[in-house]
């Protein structure tokens, strides 16, 4: 061993210690302000604040590590720091091994308990009830869309949305023997087999496709089931007895799905926010159009419009709105006052930060 690299890692050591001293004294910090939250008997975990931190670093990373590296190196420090107060319990749909799960560590890091849920009602069931802290759900996909289910419940439940979070969709085909002899049918969540089509269509067109609870719950037939493959995510791997027949079979490579954190949270202003809302209006020509003009005029950005039908007879709609801006903001409040007004339904469900996407940020140069 050269004398430089022997100095090169006594030099890395010596910046371990001190990197460990700092998490240590971070930790203790952390512990103090906790005393003061309970005191006042305020929340453990503040999604605004958390956002701040993450985007203060995300600017001022000075390299050479890239800044989604740094994005999960301290997501997973603020989860263990956030763990010294309280370990946060996070309801998903489950079983262990779906993208919900992925999408919980995600936002959260590893320092909570992860809640596997049946389904996404129960996700909201177990939230409302306070048996778990938040829920992560999910709202859309950028290949199949909305999830109905999801904006459903929405309509339906007092929670909020308190943030958001998108992961890339990986689809691996998977059986226990890892060949798909005496296979006779494909088995995971209705997304799943609709964001595979075209690959399914040109090697297995005659294969039964069955929609299952979750991906997770067809690769668990998967392993137990020879005539059975499932299509999951590389979570499933290790957890079930199955292996890969055919990797990333999605027939969009960019393929992501969106989840919102829902809970009884309301969040303060982070500085980059969107506000979600749920709309109906009068059935007259031009009633959509004059409900969301106040946007246009007090400068707020509309990122997604999204309709669903009532449900009630008819064709009345509900429309789903995110905005860019935190209803405490002047220009959001002023806009949202005249809709308010003019709306024949009106729910908020909450303001949040947008989600800190520190992967597409670049170091300082």
């Amino acid at each position: 061993m050269s004398d430089r690299l022997s100095e090169l890692r006594t030099l890395i050591d010596d910046v371990d210690h001190r990197l460990l001293a700092l998490l240590g004294e971070r930790g203790r910090l952390v512990l103090e302000v906790g005393e003061f939250k309970h005191a006042e008997n305020a929340p453990v975990l503040r999604p605004e604040r958390e956002a701040q931190i993450l985007r203060r670093l995300a600017a001022n990373n000075p390299g050479p590590l890239a800044a989604g590296a740094i994005a999960a190196i301290w997501r997973e420090v603020i989860s263990a720091c956030r763990e010294l107060e309280r370990r946060l319990r996070v309801g998903y749909l489950g079983p262990v091994g779906t993208f919900s799960e992925q999408a919980v560590f995600a936002q959260f890091g590893h320092g909570v308990d992860a809640v596997p849920c049946a389904s996404i009602d129960e996700v909201f069931r177990a939230a409302e009830a306070g048996t778990v802290d938040f829920g992560v759900v999910p709202v859309e996909n950028s290949t199949e869309g909305a999830v109905n289910r999801s904006l459903d419940l929405f309509l339906q439940s007092p929670l909020r949305v308190c943030g958001e979070v998108s992961i890339p969709i990986k689809h691996n085909l998977l059986t226990a023997s890892g060949s798909m002899d005496g296979v006779t049918r494909i088995c995971a969540h209705a997304q799943a087999l609709a964001q595979c089509t075209g690959w399914l269509n040109r090697n297995h067109p005659s294969l039964e496709r069955v929609p299952v609870s979750s991906n997770a719950e067809g690769a668990r037939l998967a392993a137990i089931e020879p005539h059975t493959a499932g299509i999951a995510g590389d979570g499933v791997l290790g957890r079930y007895e199955v292996r890969v027949v055919a990797e990333a079979i999605q027939d969009d490579p960019l393929n992501r799905t969106r989840f919102a954190v829902v809970g009884q949270h309301v969040c303060g202003v982070s500085g980059e926010d969107q506000t979600s809302l749920i709309l109906s209006v009068a059935d007259r020509a031009g009633a959509v159009h004059a409900l969301i003009e106040p946007l246009a005029r007090h400068g707020v950005s509309m990122k997604r419009f999204e309709s669903r039908p009532a449900r009630q007879g008819g064709w009345q709609y509900y429309f789903y709105i995110d905005l860019l801006g935190h209803e405490q903001d002047p220009q959001v409040a002023a806009a949202l006052a005249e809709i308010r007004a003019h709306a024949a339904f009106f729910k908020s469900l909450g303001s949040y930060p947008r989600e800190v996407a520190l992967s597409r940020a670049a170091a300082r140069p």
